[in-house]
């Protein structure tokens, strides 16, 4: 079963980045980040008392909720990086990165969860490394009219994203998932609006359009879908394969950018997606 939610997480992962793309348009980043997890966070206790989660609040210990803490603190950081970077960059080459994460959340896996990594694992992360590289590469006249500084931000939310995936797993061991999810998204909440006042950022709220508002609660109510099935996949599964699985939403983010924001893929691009699919499907055999 565990496998059909982390299908399932990753075709609303898909669309997420698209939506959030839309609603970050005329908006800052870092507001939509927060604005976006009011919604998540609504839907995530929803779940959370719909499905009896809420009963295991009673199996939380100290380890727990640090990992619990420390896997939303992750997860705010990965997003906060993620939505700057769709900001400033092409959607087509911010989310390979944001997906090379695959890579470092198995090494992670091996080092701190004792997870196996076998030829095959090597592999893949072998052809999902070349499949990121060509992916993000562009010829060299856009290159020198292109600013660079969206690949620090997906870096950064990759690197994130692959803490997340690690402290979330163990986060969850001894609780319901969607409950464990439900805690993780009020940190990330308080980190993001910590931010936006920090930053003086809160008066951004009046300015923004109907058709943005739309796109920030469309993009939340699929991020609340992706992390309940993603965390409850990874509950009962491994995390190696899991976090494969939900990259795999990348396929969905190509198709949708080139529909909705016209952006091809060069022929190095195509060849690096079929590596980074390929590399992904290896790790289900």
């Amino acid at each position: 079963m565990w496998i059909l939610f982390a299908f399932a997480a990753a075709l609303f992962a898909g669309i997420t980045s698209i939506l959030a793309k839309c609603g970050i348009k005329n908006t800052d980043s870092d507001l939509v980040t927060a604005l976006r997890t009011i919604v998540v966070l609504v839907f995530s206790w929803l779940m959370a008392f719909t499905t009896g989660g809420i009963v295991s609040m009673d199996c939380i210990d100290a380890k727990t909720m640090f990992f619990l803490i420390l896997s939303g603190l992750a997860t705010g950081a990965s997003w906060l990086c993620y939505f700057k970077a769709l900001q400033l960059g092409d959607v087509n080459k911010v989310t390979p990165i944001d997906k090379s994460s695959t890579i470092l959340t198995m090494l992670m896996a091996f080092l701190f969860l004792k997870e196996e990594i076998t030829v095959t694992k090597v592999v893949s992360m072998i052809f999902l490394s070349i499949g990121t590289y060509l992916m993000i590469q562009q010829k060299a006249v856009e290159q020198q009219k292109e600013k660079h500084s969206w690949l620090l931000y997906a870096c950064g939310s990759a690197v994130f994203a692959s803490l997340t995936s690690v402290l979330g797993k163990v986060g969850i061991m001894n609780i319901d998932s969607n409950l464990g999810t439900a805690i993780r998204t009020f940190v990330v909440l308080t980190m993001a609006w910590l931010i936006v006042l920090v930053k003086g950022k809160q008066d951004g709220v009046r300015s923004i359009d109907r058709k943005s508002w739309l796109f920030i609660g469309l993009s939340g109510c699929t991020t609340g879908g992706s992390w309940l099935c993603y965390y409850r996949a990874l509950q009962t599964g491994p995390a190696s394969v899991i976090v494969p699985i939900d990259k795999l939403s990348i396929l969905v983010t190509v198709v949708f950018a080139r529909i909705v924001f016209d952006e091809r893929l060069s022929p190095k691009a195509v060849i690096g997606l079929i590596m980074l699919v390929g590399g992904t499907l290896m790790l289900l055999l």
